[in-house]
């Protein structure tokens, strides 16, 4: 039998599990604060509507994904895993890496599931993209550039680092395999105290460094992942189409009696079977509830992401 599934928030993101859940055969129940808003959905989707309170006491319900502002999250993922529950927690899952460790330090006392909501890397384009570093296909990894831009949203409690960057900095960890050793993070403000633009520049061991652009107010959308290594480049363009979405380049760099030379290729794109990242992630998570697997997302991640955003957000000067 599949595991019992509760989705608590049923906001946006959490509408989108509701229905994936449901499309998996593992949805059981919905709550929200606002019980009408749980009531239409769980009527839509033929679930129990509970309170909060409810769904994180319910017997039947062997785990819940936590959708909610994310300043929640940490205290409601300890509340599910005082009650008996794996948990999946959206991004970030908390605002301070203390709260996100008091969280993880919690499932992993009650040998609890904790997977984190980093959806990209679920993604198989990105997929794609991380088999062509680890197989050598790049050569050694030099250099990881990421940029994130469209316009909204704006959130009261953090800003556009906070909401768009965990993605990006989630794909560069598992791309480097490792923390950065220093961040750097500049940012600026302009519809409120918050900041709508962040920059980060981070160096990770073996001379390998890396750069997030995220943006809540730009005229245009980007969500690009570039990726430099000693002997090809590669970019995952998510608003590309699947055919396009990874592209290899296979230009060279070299030093021809002191003066480098260069030639340019043209890209290679390469074949990615298409797949609901929303999707593959839940049926992960189911996976790991049923075979008490670590997710590949799991809570240690989440705080390796968390600590990097702490970092550039403390070093950099909002204006």
């Amino acid at each position: 039998m599949s595991p019992r599934i509760g989705v608590l928030g049923c906001g946006y993101w959490g509408a989108n599990h509701v229905r994936t859940l449901k499309g998996l055969g593992a949805l059981a129940a919905v709550a929200d604060i606002h019980p009408e808003r749980a009531q239409a959905l769980a009527s839509e989707h033929g679930c129990l509507a509970l309170s909060p309170d409810e769904i994180l006491a319910h017997r039947e319900i062997d785990a819940l994904v936590i959708a909610l502002p994310a300043q929640f999250h940490a205290d409601m993922a300890i509340h599910a895993i005082e009650n008996g529950k794996d948990v999946l927690v959206e991004k970030p899952i908390a605002l301070t890496v203390p709260d996100a460790e008091r969280a993880v330090k919690a499932a992993r006392d009650a040998g609890r599931v904790f997977m984190t909501g980093h959806i990209l890397r679920f993604n198989p384009a990105f997929e794609r993209l991380l088999a062509l570093v680890d197989e050598g296909t790049l050569g050694a990894l030099r250099y990881v550039h990421a940029h994130r831009l469209g316009l909204g949203k704006f959130h009261a409690e953090f800003d556009a680092l906070w909401d768009l960057g965990p993605h990006d900095l989630s794909m560069i960890v598992a791309l480097t395999r490792s923390e950065p050793t220093a961040v750097h993070g500049e940012g600026s403000a302009f519809v409120d105290q918050l900041n709508d633009f962040a920059h980060l520049h981070m160096r990770f061991p073996e001379h390998v460094a890396a750069h997030l652009f995220v943006s809540r107010l730009s005229p245009y959308r980007e969500r690009r992942l570039s990726v430099v290594g000693s002997e090809a480049m590669a970019v995952f363009d998510d608003l590309e189409p699947w055919e396009r979405k990874v592209a290899l380049y296979r230009h060279k760099v070299w030093d021809e009696n002191g003066r480098w030379k260069f030639e340019q290729s043209e890209p290679e794109y390469l074949p990615v079977e298409p797949g609901m990242p929303l999707t593959r992630e839940l049926e992960h998570f189911l996976h790991c509830i049923e075979t008490r697997g670590t997710p590949r997302t799991d809570g240690e991640e989440a705080i390796r992401v968390l600590r990097i955003l702490t970092a550039g957000s403390a070093s950099g000067e909002a204006v």
